[in-house]
């Protein structure tokens, strides 16, 4: 398949050792799944090694009894110890770790052997479960990559191509696809919700710094019949407006955080949602973002602040 279909990235077959599947190193001894797969399979678990490698091609190749163990693994039958070049005993077989790898904490407590080695020394004959592969195909072209690949293996084992029975393809591009327009929906409606939020957070400011204009127009004319500028009294108002901008901003942002943390502390660890964070990034854009608006805020408070007459100020009640 990965030879006769265009844009396959990884894939890979995979097969169980069904019954209790006892791992032996000397003393130690535990029942675990054992998972007969191809070196792809690593790239479609997202699996981590956290040392020595995943299995290889040449594993395959050479049916070598190699095999990678989970975290969980390791820790209850080597305790302490590192476990790489060392043998275990795949029911009653001997098998050299060759690495660990970090998943959830489900799948930790798994083992992977080249799917070569089990059909030929555990009599699994050439048969497996399933074939799981990714591509970079559209929805159209993932559709045109099913029926082609329903054909081939209809070809191939000699069955009729729309017998649903005879082999089962779950396409998930295309719920992949429909997942992907909803969380852009999701994330265009909340950048209308944040638009929307510091238009308001622009007109409010602008509002609070016309009044203090206002107040403070007595002061302004002083400032100009004294020699100021027309660009200090704006550049005055300005660094005003973007501190109370930025220091509302900083104070909310601080205030978000600690609320994150604390739901973070009281959230139970699952592999589907778990600590919930603020990305730096975001944040230093945010607080670019607050100051630009506080300038923003300030400009016509600023420049309405300028065109104030020094005569007409001192004559303010």
């Amino acid at each position: 398949l990965k030879r006769a279909l265009n844009q396959v990235d990884a894939i890979s077959a995979r097969s169980f050792i069904q019954g209790a599947n006892q791992i032996v190193y000397e003393k130690q001894s535990g029942t675990y799944d054992v998972s007969c797969c191809h070196p792809d399979y690593a790239i479609l678990e997202n699996l981590k090694p956290t040392k020595g490698r995943f299995l290889n091609q040449e594993d395959i190749d050479k049916t070598r009894k190699m095999v990678a163990i989970g975290e969980t693994v390791e820790k209850e039958l080597f305790k302490d110890s590192s476990s790489v070049g060392k043998y275990v005993k795949v029911n009653g077989v001997p098998f050299k770790v060759v690495g660990v790898f970090h998943d959830n904490e489900r799948d930790m407590r798994r083992v992977y052997i080249p799917i070569s080695t089990a059909q030929k020394v555990f009599a699994e004959q050439r048969s497996f479960d399933n074939i799981s592969l990714t591509t970079t195909a559209n929805v159209e072209q993932s559709n045109a990559m099913v029926a082609d690949i329903r054909n081939k293996m209809a070809t191939r084992h000699f069955f009729d191509p729309k017998d649903e029975r005879a082999i089962n393809v779950w396409n998930t591009v295309e719920a992949y696809a429909r997942t992907m327009q909803l969380f852009l929906g999701i994330k265009l409606f909340l950048w209308v919700i944040g638009i929307g939020t510091i238009i308001s957070g622009i007109v409010g400011v602008s509002n609070i710094m016309l009044i203090v204009v206002k107040e403070r127009t007595k002061e302004i004319g002083i400032r100009k019949s004294l020699g100021a500028t027309p660009m200090s009294v704006i550049s005055l108002i300005l660094q005003e407006s973007i501190v109370i901008t930025a220091v509302a901003g900083y104070v909310g942002l601080a205030m978000g955080v600690g609320l994150l943390e604390l739901i973070s502390s009281v959230m139970p660890d699952t592999p589907f949602f778990k600590n919930p964070s603020v990305d730096m990034t975001v944040a230093i854009s945010a607080t670019v973002l607050l100051v630009v608006a506080g300038a923003l805020a300030g400009l016509y408070p600023a420049r309405h602040a300028a065109n104030i007459k020094p005569i007409e100020a001192l004559r303010d009640e």
